[in-house]
């Protein structure tokens, strides 16, 4: 049995976005009660539009899971300068920064993430990034963006592109960084 309740706990209520660490920026369409195994609990139902992914995450996990509110503007605007700073690629092989990147993406830190997108950013006239990199760095541009857009009210391309605007001014590493940074992940 369920039954739907439109109101609050935790601070958090229907109709807000929150974000989820494992799966970025969704909305809590219900707070329910569900019978589980003759227990009964209270869960927030956050509905992810993008990856058409309904979780029911319960009421007592919430600070254990890492579900927070949005960020708020002035963190917007760190994580944006966050991104226009100088890349630091750690000189350990790939496989574990790879993992490094993984768990900043996955910790849901608006900043963490922002720290993957500028360290993984490639432009035009730098080397073709690695499978894997690209994949990092698209999931990371992909939290980023959300968050950004759900905040400052802006269409997903929208965000996508103040992202890009900060990250060109970003300072260029150059080509013989870029070579070394490559001999080391061949090397790994």
């Amino acid at each position: 049995m369920v039954a739907k309740k439109q109101q609050q706990r935790l601070g958090f209520k229907t109709g807000e976005y929150v974000v989820y660490p494992a799966h970025g920026v969704g909305v809590i369409v219900a707070i329910e009660e569900q019978e589980v195994a003759g227990l009964t609990l209270e869960l927030f139902v956050i509905s992810f539009e993008q990856d058409k992914l309904t979780l029911r995450v319960p009421v007592a996990k919430v600070k254990s899971v890492g579900m927070r509110k949005l960020a708020e503007d002035d963190e917007v605007k760190k994580a944006l300068e966050t991104v226009t700073g100088r890349a630091r690629v750690k000189r350990t092989m790939w496989s574990r920064r790879a993992q490094e990147y993984e768990a900043k993406i996955n910790s849901g830190d608006l900043i963490a993430i922002s720290e993957v997108v500028r360290d993984l950013y490639r432009s035009e006239e730098q080397p073709e990034q690695s499978y894997s990199e690209r994949q990092l760095f698209e999931q990371a541009m992909d939290r980023m963006s959300r968050e950004i857009a759900s905040v400052k009210k802006l269409t997903l391309t929208e965000a996508v592109q103040l992202i890009e605007k900060q990250l060109a001014k970003s300072p260029r590493r150059s080509k013989a960084d870029a070579a070394e940074a490559e001999s080391d992940e061949e090397a790994a």
